[in-house]
Order: C-alpha cells, then sequence, then structure tokens
C-alpha cells in the first residue's frame, strides 16, 4: 500500500510554493523508487507553517513545516517518506516535524465544526466529503418540509456570518412565506474584507459543504436556483466551485431529482465585478442583475423583492456551510456552542502584523486577548500590540482595556464595534493610527457606489479633514467638524459602506489622540 502524502492546494500555500513542493516530492520518491500517493488537501488554517506536507502513520498524520523544495531530500533522507510508514516519535527526527498533526496546540485548542474537513479531504472528492459526514444533512433534509427545516435553522440560532448578524432562520422563514413563482438562493462570496479569507477557503479547500447547504437553502424555501456571486480575485475558488457543481450533479446530489427525491436544485457560479461595495446584498443583486454595482434603497427587502424582484435568500458563505452540521447533528448540538445570544462557532482569521497568522474556529465567548496572544503569538515584529482592528477595514480599533471581553455579538455592539466576518487586524506600536482612520475615509471614497451623499462626499471630505489636524490647521476645530462629519455619515448612509466607515475613523481618534497631535488621554494597560 502506498505511503499518502499531503500538500495543500489553498490559495494561500500556492502563493508559497506548495506546487513546487509537490512536485518536488513526487519527483523524488520516483528516483527513490518510494511508492507514495499525493493528495492535494486544503489548508488546516496554519498559515505561518506552510506549505505544510502532512504524512500518513498508523498513529494519525505527521506534520512538517513549512517546507521548501530544498527541504524535500532531507525529509527523504531522515525516512519521514520510507516505505514503511514511519512512528511518530522517528517523524519528529526531523527538524521540521510538528510532530501529530491534531496535537499541534494552534488545533487542537479549537472547535472545528464548519470547518472539520477543511485541511483534511481532497476538496473536490465526492467520497472523502461522505467519508467525513457529507451530504447527512442532505439526506435529511429531503425527507423533511420546508417550514420543518426552517424551524431547525431557527432552533440552532444561526445568525449571518456576514456582518449584520442577522438571524438565518427568520431571512429564510420569510422567502419560504413569500409569494412568487421563482424563488432564488445567492451565496454572497464577495469576500473584499482585509484581513478575511474563511470563505475562499471554504470554497477552495471544502465546496461541497457550500454547496450542500445552499442545496438545503432551496429546499427550506422553495428555491430551485442559487447563485454564488464569488469575487473576481478568486480565481481557484470559481474553478474549484465549477468542477465541484458539475460532480456533485453528476452523482445525484444537485439538480433534478436530488437523491432520488422530486426536489430540484440548480447552481451557477458568477464571476464578481471587482467592486467592494457589491458586497453588500443589494448592491450584489444589481451586478448578478448585470447592472452597475449601486446600492438598492430598503425596502422592499431582497427576501420579498431580490434578484429579478423574486423572493431570495442572500447568505454568505460561512453562513450557508453552517447549515448542513445543523441539519445533520440538531439544533440542539450547534446552539450549545457559543455565548448568550451568540451561538454556534465563528471562524476567526488572523491577518496584519501577528506572529501565526490563520484560521481559528472557536465558540463565541473567548476574548480578543486570547485570540491574538494564544493563537496568534503576539507581533510577528516582537513589538507591543498597540490596536485591534475588529471586523473588517469598517471595524472599530478594540480599546485594550476591552481585549478580556468575550468575542460575542452583542458584546461588540455594546462597544459600538461589530464581529462582522470574523476577521481581526493586528497593528504593533509603529503603527500612525492618524494614518490608518484617514487610509478609512480613503478607502471608502473609493469604493463608495456613489448613490447617496453623505458616503460620497463625506468620505473625501474626512480624508481632507484628518488631514488637516494632522498639519495643526485649527486642529480643535476641525476635529469637532470630524465628528459631525461622522455622524452624518453614519446616520444619513444609504448602506454600511458610509454608514460604518466612522468605526475606525472616530475610535482611532478617540483612543489614540496623540497620533493625531491631540493631548494624550489615559490608556488601559497593555
Amino acid at each position: 500500500m502506498s505511503l499518502r502524502v499531503f500538500v495543500p492546494c489553498d490559495s494561500a500555500a500556492l502563493a508559497l510554493g506548495a506546487d513546487a513542493v509537490a512536485d518536488a516530492i513526487v519527483d523524488q520518491a520516483q528516483k527513490r523508487s518510494i511508492d507514495i500517493s499525493m493528495v492535494r488537501n486544503g489548508s488546516r488554517g496554519m498559515f505561518w507553517l506552510e506549505p505544510l506536507v502532512e504524512v500518513q502513520t498508523a498513529e494519525g498524520r505527521v506534520a512538517f513545516g513549512p517546507v521548501t523544495v530544498e527541504d524535500v531530500n532531507s525529509l527523504f533522507d531522515a525516512g519521514c517518506f520510507s516505505d514503511q510508514a514511519p512512528t511518530t516519535a522517528d517523524a519528529i527526527q526531523h527538524p521540521l516535524s510538528l510532530g501529530l498533526t491534531e496535537e499541534i496546540k494552534f488545533l487542537k485548542r479549537q472547535e472545528r465544526l464548519t470547518f472539520k474537513r477543511v485541511g483534511i479531504t481532497d476538496p473536490l472528492s465526492i467520497e472523502d466529503y461522505q467519508a467525513h459526514d457529507g451530504f447527512i444533512g442532505l439526506k435529511r433534509a429531503v425527507a423533511l418540509s420546508g417550514s420543518d427545516i426552517v424551524k431547525e435553522v431557527l432552533d440552532a440560532g444561526l445568525r449571518g456570518r456576514g456582518g449584520a448578524a442577522f438571524p438565518t432562520g427568520i431571512k429564510w422563514k420569510t422567502v419560504h412565506d413569500a409569494v412568487g413563482e421563482q424563488k432564488y438562493i445567492v451565496c454572497n462570496a464577495d469576500e473584499g474584507d482585509s484581513g478575511t479569507f474563511s470563505d475562499r477557503m471554504v470554497m477552495e479547500c471544502d465546496p461541497y459543504m457550500l454547496i450542500e447547504g445552499m442545496t438545503i437553502a432551496g429546499l427550506a424555501v422553495g428555491a430551485t436556483e442559487g447563485q454564488i456571486y464569488v469575487r473576481s480575485e478568486y480565481p481557484y475558488a470559481i474553478k474549484t466551485l465549477e468542477l465541484a457543481i458539475q460532480k456533485a450533479t453528476d452523482a445525484g446530489f444537485l439538480g433534478k431529482n436530488i437523491l432520488g427525491s422530486a426536489q430540484t436544485f440548480t447552481l451557477l457560479v458568477r464571476k464578481a465585478a471587482g467592486s467592494y461595495v457589491c458586497g453588500e446584498e443589494t448592491a450584489l443583486l444589481e451586478s448578478l442583475e448585470g447592472k452597475r454595482g449601486i446600492v438598492r434603497a430598503k425596502p422592499p427587502l431582497p427576501a420579498i423583492k431580490g434578484l429579478f424582484e423574486c423572493p431570495t435568500v442572500v447568505n454568505n458563505v460561512v453562513t450557508l456551510a453552517s447549515v448542513p452540521i445543523i441539519l445533520a447533528q440538531g439544533a440542539e448540538f450547534y446552539k450549545n456552542f457559543g455565548a448568550g445570544r451568540s451561538r454556534g462557532t465563528l471562524p476567526f482569521q488572523l491577518a496584519g502584523n501577528i506572529k501565526q497568522g490563520g484560521l481559528v474556529e472557536k465558540a463565541f465567548g473567548l476574548t480578543l486577548r486570547e485570540m491574538v496572544y494564544e493563537f496568534g503569538g503576539g507581533t510577528a515584529t516582537g513589538k507591543p500590540i498597540k490596536a485591534i482592528q475588529v471586523g473588517g477595514p469598517l471595524g472599530t480599533y478594540i480599546a485594550a482595556s476591552d481585549w478580556d471581553k468575550p468575542l460575542d455579538y452583542e458584546v461588540y455592539l455594546s462597544m459600538g464595534g461589530t464581529l462582522g466576518h470574523g476577521g481581526i487586524v493586528v497593528h504593533d506600536m509603529s503603527a500612525n493610527m492618524a494614518s490608518l482612520a484617514k487610509y478609512a475615509m480613503e478607502f471608502c471614497a473609493l469604493e463608495s457606489c456613489g448613490k447617496c451623499t453623505p458616503c460620497r462626499i463625506g468620505s473625501t471630505r474626512g480624508a481632507e479633514v484628518i488631514d488637516k489636524i494632522t498639519r495643526n490647521q485649527n486642529r480643535e476645530e476641525h476635529v469637532i467638524l470630524l465628528k459631525d462629519l461622522c455622524n452624518t455619515m453614519t446616520y444619513g448612509s444609504l448602506c454600511a459602506m458610509g454608514g460604518m466607515t466612522p468605526n475606525p475613523v472616530l475610535s482611532a481618534l478617540n483612543q489614540y489622540p496623540e497620533d493625531f497631535g491631540l493631548p494624550q488621554t489615559e490608556q488601559a494597560t497593555v
């Protein structure tokens, strides 16, 4: 029996040379007449260790990383790829050995529900997917009524994982109850927030999970067609999804008569327009209809009048990918994870100036301090952490005094923040917060769809006012003007693009006034 060797095909791993490492391993095995079976799995989410190479042993997979092409010969010389699978003790003799993959602290402390298969299976193997509990939720769903499926999602307490954290079951029930000859399921995969990559990982590393979740959603609300709107910067995700959709259709998990039932659901991948604002659900729908991505006024809600004026469920990737385990394990199983009204888990993404960047799936309730120090290992530079932005480029910079509060939707909302997509970006003491505040305004000006004045004009004026503050041009008056401008943007913008831009600006101004040339306030101890 050939030795199974795993090398990720995830974009992050590919960018760091995973293809070359895989080719080198295969080439060296042939030269040494060693029989190996190369499996291109997804990434485990430990990006500082990519490319991560795993070898199957009797005790489990043994990990090595980060592996370069130059390291391959020494791994063979050390017997890590021998015909007789090495024991863990033998494998640990190599400097790059990390021991058993499942025992790596970064992974062991996680609660992987949505990402349980990511990094383990071959992303395009239906056999692998089914061997690891895939399609169990769909098999149960085809035997239930739409209202029963909706109730299961409601009872689980699943909320949107994209930003607003709106209860998923309520959105589904609205579409289920809406009258319409045609209904749609739209997946918002336009993952544009800096420092976020969980959607990409799902699509590249476990695409059948998203396909299963969207199919269950279709059965729940009576939709027969789904569309996945994938950001144009994700070519590997697009290719993987298209192949997975074809394979799932051929195997009877998609298309007509799903799993032998009378149910029909088809899926289509649509390449996004390259606009950040198209991550807003109504601008996304405009783009899907072939129009310019401009935000629609609400009401009517997309659940009533969405894609092509039909009732439409719009959820992001991780929301839909969370559905299969709820149907497979039941609502009670899922809701037992989390805290307060924040049920289940969230895949947090550690980025920025962080020593151990990657994906951490945890139940709601751990603290930001635990996340950035125990999982992230502090800054990559070794300098103290100065600022942590949670919730994407429009998220708040969380004060050091709040780093010990639980990561929970309501807790962060009470602090004027948001968990958003689960993105966490870390900055060390070299960061200039006035520059970061100006960047937020410039980002909004660049990405605004231009429909509403507060966003379109306010962002441009905001960047100018910040410049005047830092240059000490009537500083006190311009601070007042900046706050007033932010207030107008928050309450006068049509969507979250303009409405949330003040979050990073005001939190930077209030917590780091010295970077704006203002008197320093008392700071909490880091």
